[in-house]
């Protein structure tokens, strides 16, 4: 079983002057650890469910830029961008940009977006569900075109590009990773199956995730796609460091029904200390599931 850590949570002690070096300390820790991936979230507030909405939050894309020039080889992602945070033309140059200087290590995890408070509190439009999974499957199609050969217009219902062009291109080829939240069958898992390359699920239940994943390789097989193409990944079902047992007999009954990867975050105010336990403790075990 493959592993990442998200990072969720920046209340830390001594914030803000202790934020840049615990989180490249963390991104370290996670990467000697064999990590292929390190998270963060796409937020402005934190989330109600964590603390609150005042609580320390970093902008996503400028840490994981930080991240870049402190690691090596994990993979950086957001654990997923807000469709209606960025134009899909310039969040591409966004990607684009982190590929490139990163050496060839980004990831693009793409979701509808759903906290609405920050949106309201900072100004952004915040449409409909429907309107915003009609602006998420443009979105892709515009990235898609974006890291292609055609830089020509793009016109869709919600976005208009006259042109689409985006040099440099990305290191990794065809293009970086796209990686879609969300477990919604009708749209989530057809827009994975059409333009992802990975879904990120949450921990249901076996039975859920038996469904979910029925139900993707369903639309991969509508629109002619391997479902082997498909990185299956999952938040993590637990605590890692808290409770090990139990987290490594559930990743085991999700790795069963083919789940190849899972999301692990620091819990608490000492994420680097989180990690080093993490690593010590449960991650080769993890490892060998």
């Amino acid at each position: 079983m493959r592993f990442s850590v998200h990072v969720y949570n920046f209340t830390i002690p001594g914030e803000p002057q202790s934020l840049a070096p615990t989180l490249a300390e963390t991104a370290r820790r996670a990467e000697q650890a064999g990590a292929d991936a390190v998270t963060l979230m796409d937020h402005y507030f934190q989330m109600e469910t964590v603390g609150k909405s005042e609580d320390p939050m970093l902008e996503g894309y400028t840490a994981l830029g930080y991240l870049a020039g402190v690691t090596e080889r994990v993979k950086l992602g957001l654990l997923v961008t807000g469709v209606t945070y960025r134009h899909p033309g310039l969040l591409a140059k966004i990607a684009t940009t982190l590929d490139v200087l990163s050496g060839g290590r980004a990831i693009l995890g793409l979701g509808a977006a759903w906290y609405e408070r920050e949106h309201h509190g900072l100004g952004v439009p915040y449409p409909d569900m429907k309107e915003r999974f009609e602006r998420l499957e443009e979105t892709l199609q515009i990235i898609h075109q974006m890291w292609s050969d055609d830089d020509g217009a793009y016109e869709g219902k919600h976005y208009q590009l006259a042109e689409t062009i985006c040099h440099p291109a990305p290191i990794q080829e065809p293009h970086p990773p796209i990686l879609l939240g969300g477990m919604g069958e009708k749209k989530t898992l057809r827009f994975v199956a059409e333009y992802g390359d990975a879904c990120n699920l949450f921990p249901a239940g076996t039975d859920v995730i038996k469904h979910k994943l029925e139900v993707l390789d369903q639309h991969c097989a509508d629109v002619g796609r391997d479902p082997a193409d498909i990185l299956r990944t999952l938040q993590s079902p637990g605590d890692a460091v808290k409770d090990p047992e139990k987290f490594l007999e559930d990743v085991a009954a999700y790795a069963e029904l083919g789940i190849q990867s899972v999301s692990v975050s620091p819990h608490g105010p000492d994420p680097v200390g989180w990690v080093s336990e993490f690593a010590e403790k449960t991650a080769p075990r993890l490892q060998e599931i």
